[in-house]
């Protein structure tokens, strides 16, 4: 891969996940769908994203080879 396509790349991806972070929250199913784990007990928190994971990871690879094309 030639050195210019991949910073295009890398600041695409990093353009993406800038945007993630700033509008992530406004977005309201994100991080809510069924089959996200999520564990609260006293004193102990955890949260795994699972479902929102694989969605944004076919969402991404969709994108991907779209412009592998």
């Amino acid at each position: 891969m030639e050195t210019g396509k991949l910073i295009i790349l890398a600041g695409t991806v990093l353009v993406i996940v800038g945007l993630m972070i700033q509008f992530g929250p406004q977005i309201p199913f994100l991080g809510k769908l069924p089959g996200d784990i999520r564990i609260e007990r006293e004193g102990f928190s955890f949260y795994f994203p699972l479902t929102t994971s694989i969605l944004l990871s076919f969402l991404l690879s969709v994108i991907l080879w779209f412009f592998r094309r």
